[in-house]
């Protein structure tokens, strides 16, 4: 019996394989399109394209080539009697059997049907119609093994099969649920092309998508939190629109029911990560600003917290690697709670809501912690070990009073980690690469570029540097002269990009908060700035910097953070050969002049038709940034003023002296501010005190009238004295 049951099938295969043979022959010798027809059914008739063999389906390609499908296709009128689209459905056919060939699916002749794909997918379909949907059936095959091709997912996108697959998905056309996969396939290796090429049809596709994931009470909810996110990053952009807001609301809807009710971790992960992506794509935007959106945004951030504390604290590192997505995710939530929390204006949250969600964030800060202690050499790469640093970075722009020991005990991880990073991606990429990364020019994938993770650190460094133990820490783990290296890099990527940028980018941002950094040292360890040699290469970079910087007024901040900082280090670094009249030192005491002469002027006051003191009109879109650096400059500078002989005569080529007195001449006593007031008179002061010429200038500009008339006590009696 066994033995009569297994010769049936071979029996089977030896007829069919004797009809192939036959119908071979008759295409290779064919004479007639008749002839080469008739057997071609035959062939169709034998064999799917799946049972065909690559030796076959060889032999057949040879025998047919392109041309007999393309005939095939080209053909609009079947014999008398035979379905409508009998040539179109053969010709598809055999194309689907050259398509499980790799070699032949990336061929031209294949490439140029995208369109006859296309139109077919986006026709309407009858399900019931067996021709149509065997036709259909062999599209999606050919499109399932151009996917598969190095050139297929480009040519895809830029032949408009996105929106075919759209059109089929949103119309439920015969193989709907394939377009989908299609069209996920296609997003996740050419997203960014999709949209730009496919907007509305793909917003219509995500309109569905969230109706139904609102809808669903099914087991269909949580496969759509799989589904969703990839249509979710560009499209939600523009949530104003109509349709984007239906969405929007339609994704919330889903979200609340899903998570306001007792799931277990497979239904839970899902949609915060779906909640992680919303994020992501619109900020808070997507959750309605009432009672029940902020009472929700304080339940996300919370279900966030809890699945970080549960991953990083209750297993070990190596089971941490199975959760990495969804706790990345949770990150994202994490961070808006950050958000939320610290804002003002129009803030999402009631203050109870706040201070409960701190002391929430606080404990799963605790666990990220507890995690990066003990991470090991070997992990410093993974990109899960980047998203955990940096948002304990978000966490420590905002907030270093709480977990103050932990912190300090992680502080040698956190500097080493940088520096690996902040090496690696030295040696790894030069300027240009990196500039073009950050405008979107580059490939992540093909990138070798490890992360910036001092970047996202450096808000927190600016707080602890000001406090006494994290400072002591810092400094012995080689922070300053790491931050020196990258202020250096961080420099040399903004030469290279001359064009500023509004508002300010990665670059700018990060080159102001080291300079803050260094600021902290510079008042509280002057000692560490005279010793280190770091701060003597620092101090270099900054005179060549400034001259270059200032005249970018769109970059005005960074210039009021270079001055300062300039001046603040050349009043401790005054031996320094670099300082005693070079040009580059002469240079940037010029530009540290214009930056700071240049922030008031006399303005008419309609009110009292006098002129008044005022922050000069280009200044004052970032006065607020930039006064207090402002006043540490003009101080800084006064101090410089007896430690470099040749500073006055600087001054006095600048005309800041006569600029300076008119200033004060011209505007009416009760429009000088008192802080600006003191700030101006110890500039003059210690110029008085320095150089005769510049006391003479003073004098002659009606210096001690002026002085007097302000109440510059000190500035009468220095020149009375003369």
């Amino acid at each position: 019996m066994t033995s009569h049951s297994g010769a049936a099938p071979e029996a089977s295969e030896s007829t069919r394989n004797a009809t192939l043979e036959r119908c071979l022959s008759v295409l290779r010798d064919a004479k007639h399109d008749s002839e080469q027809f008739a057997a071609l059914l035959l062939v169709t008739k034998a064999v799917r394209a799946g049972d065909v063999d690559s030796r076959t389906r060889r032999r057949i390609f040879d025998a047919v080539g392109f041309t007999f499908p393309n005939r095939l296709l080209a053909s609009r009128e079947p014999p008398t009697g035979c379905p409508e689209h009998m040539f179109r459905g053969l010709g598809l056919t055999l194309l689907a059997c050259f398509c499980t060939d790799p070699e032949l699916a990336s061929h031209s002749q294949i490439l140029n049907k995208i369109p006859t794909f296309n139109n077919i997918l986006a026709s309407p379909s009858d399900p019931d119609d067996m021709s149509t949907s065997s036709m259909i059936d062999d599209v999606y095959q050919c499109l399932g093994a151009l996917m598969g091709t190095p050139r297929g997912p480009k040519e895809l996108v830029s032949q408009g099969t996105v929106s075919a697959l759209c059109q089929a998905y949103v119309n439920r056309n015969y193989g709907c649920d394939r377009a989908l996969e299609l069209l996920l396939g296609l997003l996740a290796t050419a997203e960014t092309k999709c949209w730009q090429r496919a907007t509305p049809d793909l917003m219509a596709v995500l309109s569905r998508l969230s109706e139904e994931f609102h809808q669903a009470e099914d087991m269909t909810k949580f496969q759509l939190c799989d589904v969703l996110p990839h249509f979710v990053s560009p499209a939600l952009l523009l949530p104003r629109d109509r349709q984007g807001s239906e969405c929007l609301c339609n994704l919330y809807r889903g979200l609340v029911s899903i998570l306001s009710s007792k799931l277990s971790q497979s239904q839970r992960d899902p949609a915060l990560k779906l909640a992680a992506c919303l994020t992501q794509a619109c900020g808070s935007e997507w959750i309605p600003t009432e009672r029940a959106g902020s009472k929700f945004l304080a339940l996300l951030v919370n279900l966030a917290c809890v699945e970080v504390r549960l991953s990083l604290e209750e297993l070990d590192p190596a089971a941490v690697d199975g959760k990495q997505e969804v706790v990345t995710g949770c990150y994202t939530l994490i961070e808006l709670g950050i958000l939320e929390c610290m804002k003002e204006e129009k803030p999402r949250l009631r203050e109870a809501q706040k201070i409960q969600l701190v002391r929430i964030m606080e404990e799963a800060f605790g666990a990220v912690i507890h995690y990066l202690r003990q991470v090991g050499e070997q992990k410093l790469k993974d990109p899960f070990i980047f998203a955990s640093v940096r948002i304990l970075g978000a966490w420590l722009a905002e907030e270093t009073s709480s977990l103050k020991q932990e912190i300090c005990h992680l502080l040698p991880f956190l500097i080493h980690y940088a520096k690996t990073l902040f090496q690696e991606g030295d040696k790894a990429r030069s300027p240009s690469q990196h500039v073009a990364e950050l405008a979107g020019l580059g490939s992540p994938q093909g990138s070798v570029w490890p992360r910036d993770a001092l970047r996202f650190l450096l808000p927190g460094l600016c707080h602890l540097t000001a406090e006494d133990r994290p400072r002591e820490i810092l400094i012995s783990e080689g922070a300053p002269a790491l931050l020196c290296q990258y202020f250096l890099n961080q420099w040399e990527l903004l030469a290279s990009d001359p064009q500023p940028s509004a508002p300010p980018d990665s670059i700018e941002i990060s080159l102001q908060t080291t300079c803050g950094v260094f600021l902290n040292l510079v008042v509280t360890a002057p000692d560490l700035v005279r010793r280190d040699r770091c701060f003597s290469s620092l101090m270099d970079a900054l005179l060549k910097s400034l001259p270059a910087l200032l005249p970018q007024r769109d970059r005005l901040v960074l210039a009021a953070n270079v001055t300062t900082l300039g001046l603040m280090m050349a009043r401790i670094l005054d031996t320094s050969p670099g300082l005693q009249g070079t040009p580059p030192a002469k240079d940037f005491f010029e530009a540290a002049i214009c930056f700071l002469s240049q922030a008031h002027a006399a303005r008419a006051d309609p009110a009292s038709q006098c002129l008044v003191v005022a922050v000069s009109p280009a200044y004052e879109a970032a006065w607020a940034d930039l006064s207090e650096l402002w006043f540490l400059g003009m101080q800084a500078f006064a101090s410089c003023v007896p430690l470099f002989p040749w500073l006055p005569q600087t001054v006095l080529r600048s005309r800041w002296l006569d600029d300076l007195l008119r200033l004060l001449g011209q505007a009416a006593l009760v429009s000088v501010d008192f802080e600006v007031l003191t700030a101006l008179q110890g500039v003059l002061l210690e110029l008085a005190r320095a150089s005769q010429q510049c006391r003479e200038v003073i004098v002659l500009q009606q210096g001690k009238e002026l002085a007097n008339r302000y109440g510059m006590a000190a500035l009468e009696q220095c020149l009375c004295e003369q």
